[in-house]
């Protein structure tokens, strides 16, 4: 039986039937080659079978989905060679793609006006719970198995581009174990919100701790989790979503609205906090491209982020882990990182009060590397090995410390093992032996 299944017929210049189904699950080798030419399609011309191997009817993104199309507007003597360049496929393979996107489409709103129901009659459904789990959340199971695929299509097909932007799900800050789509996303925006916020990264619980998102939280603003290694390419052909931009929480940029009395604050902290953000800025050197006062933090004392353009934290680890790369050539892409401090946490306030003072020493300046190396391990970078190391060193340096141990203390000798007694162990093991 079959997730969902769609039966229509078209007329006029161009005649067709057509069954197209959606398969319950995904065939285990679904998503090891999405490249492969895939043969879930049948063409009939008059009801007599042309090809089993056909795959141009459908884009490469609705390779997983199965059915039978029957025309008579197709000369029954065609090869395949003449196949591929007759202009009746086109208009058919358009048609059949339209007709598959309105199938998952039903589906995804069947699912939706179920858990409104689910909603209004939460009192009764008690009864019919186990029929309930049988029949919920067929779109749900959908995604899981085919979700790749609908996210590859919005990269590829620009054409059905609104269409597939209104099939993805995603977690969020606000939705709990469920995934929500754009449009209720978009729904469920506060009045004063004019852009839809997300980040990627390794999982939801991670995201949800990052300080790239605490002013966002603060606000009470929904935050999109995009989790899945492909979600990097797919936002970057997704840019807007029914008028709402989408905004990278882990970039410079918030684009928050702001007032005038708040971009008065801001300009007092820059000039109160120069003297910080350039010895910053000093002491890092080529490691950052500029220090800035922050608009993501809350209680965090620093945040290190992407710039505008390049790589964020995630898309490196995506390219890094491809396994023909040539990371030489992407060196220009990697993101710049942009460091930012929190004006009112007290660290950073004293760190500036020393500074100003002109009693910064060599500790300050350790504070500040050890402050920039935990926010990138925040942020999800992967550090350079010398960096690696000197996170290290101060890591332990830090426990030596906590514990009362000086970092240079001097090794313990080595417990020394008395050779008689290794003498007599080895004389009682051959005696067993010779007994046995």
């Amino acid at each position: 039986e079959p997730l969902t299944h769609t039966h229509f017929s078209a007329e006029g210049e161009v005649e067709f039937k057509s069954i197209l189904y959606i398969p319950k699950e995904a065939p285990y080798d679904l998503y090891n080659d999405y490249y492969k030419k895939q043969s879930n399609l049948k063409l009939y011309v008059r009801r007599v079978m042309i090809t089993d191997e056909f795959d141009e009817l459908l884009p490469r993104y609705l390779g997983f989905i199965k059915g039978v199309v029957d025309s008579d507007s197709l000369p029954l003597n065609v090869s395949r060679e003449m196949l591929q360049q007759n202009k009746v496929l086109k208009v058919i393979g358009k048609k059949m793609t339209r007709k598959a996107l309105a199938m998952i489409k039903a589906l995804a709103d069947a699912d939706k006006k179920d858990d409104e129901d689910e909603d209004e009659d939460e009192g009764e459904v008690e009864e019919k719970e186990d029929e309930a789990d049988e029949e919920e959340g067929k779109y749900e199971k959908f995604w899981k198995a085919f979700g790749k695929y609908i996210k590859m299509g919005l990269i590829e097909d620009a054409a059905n581009r609104t269409r597939l932007a209104k099939l993805l799900r995603y977690a969020t800050s606000k939705s709990g174990d469920k995934e929500i789509s754009l449009e209720e996303y978009v729904a469920n925006m506060k009045e004063e919100q004019k852009n839809i916020y997300y980040i990627s990264g390794e999982d939801k619980e991670s995201l949800l701790k990052s300080p790239s998102v605490e002013k966002l939280l603060a606000m009470d603003y929904e935050i999109i989790f995009m989790t899945d290694s492909v979600d990097e390419y797919t936002v970057q052909h997704l840019t807007e979503f029914e008028g709402k931009r989408l905004i990278n929480a882990s970039r410079e940029g918030l684009k928050l609205e702001e007032g005038d009395k708040d971009k008065r604050r801001e300009e007092l902290y820059k000039d109160k906090f120069k003297p910080l953000t350039d010895y910053i800025k000093e002491t890092l050197g080529k490691k950052v491209e500029k220090v800035m006062i922050s608009k993501h933090l809350v209680s965090s004392p620093v945040v290190a982020l992407s710039a505008d353009y390049g790589w964020t934290a995630q898309m490196e680890k995506v390219m890094k882990s491809q396994a023909f790369s040539d990371q030489s050539k992407f060196e220009f892409m990697k993101s710049k990182r942009n460091f930012g401090i929190n004006p009112r946490h007290p660290m950073i306030v004293e760190l500036n009060s020393k500074i100003k003072d002109g009693s910064a020493d060599e500790a300050t300046k350790d504070s500040v590397l050890s402050l920039y190396l935990s926010a990138v391990v925040a942020a999800g970078y992967q550090l350079t090995p010398e960096d690696a190391v000197d996170f290290s060193t101060r890591v332990a340096s830090i426990v030596s410390s906590s514990i009362g141990v000086a970092v240079d203390a001097p090794l313990e000798p080595e417990i020394e093992v008395q050779d008689d007694v290794v003498e007599e162990e080895e004389g009682e093991e051959e005696e067993c032996e010779e007994g046995e």
